[in-house]
């Protein structure tokens, strides 16, 4: 992501470059040492009780299962059909690329785009072990896309939109590689209430998943202005926050998961 401040920033605003820091910081350790101590859930079980099928969970490589950090379980509104091409926005290590195959066939191709080096390389390395030859990785940010307009039928991310300050340039690029009537399913958190900037302008909050969540009807309001009908939302009260600050910051402001499924117009 190119961590561009969003206009929706406050006075004092965000050091852009020391989140970009923390978050590909905090994300390489997520894909090396996942026993690590983090602000959120991670591995199989929080996958499970997200909704993931576990017949798809044992078709993945379980390293990528491992260092799961999502925040929900959008495949159901995706309803990705064999033959999609289908892009997932910070893929992290991989799971959701390797769900996702399972669900498109050999015909259908997956491409992750991530940040991190070290997230990137792992799902590389676990999808040529494991066999999976429908699916690719690029370097990148994902308000910048490294598609034709138009060539993609399906958008997936999985608790990542929330890091980036201009979620509007990022539903805007989906928007754009989307073909006509391509979806775009994400799980993501988001708040009830405003942030206060002591929140919104620390870069540790961001990289948590917390100071960058938007107050929901603002980020729905994001996702039909970049041109899709929003078709469905639906809560995801099994995500919880572990460490107590972020438990604190969730309760007080509100902070919760949703996947969301909308429909290029």
């Amino acid at each position: 992501m190119t961590l561009t401040t969003a206009q929706s920033l406050p006075t004092k605003t965000l050091d852009t470059q020391a989140l970009e820091d923390k978050v590909k910081d905090m994300y390489r350790r997520v894909a090396l040492n996942p026993e690590g101590d983090f602000h959120f859930e991670m591995g199989r079980e929080m996958a499970a009780r997200l909704g993931y099928e576990g017949a798809d969970l044992d078709r993945v490589p379980q390293e990528s299962i491992a260092s799961f950090a999502g925040v929900g379980y959008h495949f159901g509104l995706a309803d990705l059909q064999a033959g999609e091409r289908v892009v997932d926005l910070g893929s992290g290590s991989g799971l959701d690329t390797f769900v996702a195959a399972l669900h498109v066939g050999a015909t259908g191709r997956v491409t992750g785009v991530d940040m991190t080096d070290a997230q990137r390389q792992k799902a590389e390395r676990l999808g040529a072990r494991d066999g999976f030859t429908n699916v690719d990785y690029r370097q990148g940010y994902i308000e910048e896309l490294p598609f034709a307009s138009g060539s993609l039928d399906c958008v997936v991310s999985n608790g990542v939109i929330n890091l980036v300050p201009d979620k509007g340039a990022v539903f805007s690029e989906a928007a754009r590689v989307l073909a006509p009537g391509g979806r775009i399913a994400l799980s993501d958190i988001v708040t009830t209430e405003q942030l206060p900037e002591g929140i919104v302008c620390d870069a540790t909050l961001w990289a948590a998943c917390i100071g960058g969540a938007m107050q929901r009807e603002a980020y729905q309001e994001a996702i039909t202005a970049a041109g899709f009908e929003i078709i469905a939302i639906q809560p995801n009260p099994e995500y919880q926050f572990i460490s107590d600050n972020a438990q604190g910051a969730a309760s007080r402001f509100g902070v919760q998961s949703i996947s969301v499924l909308a429909r290029k117009r």
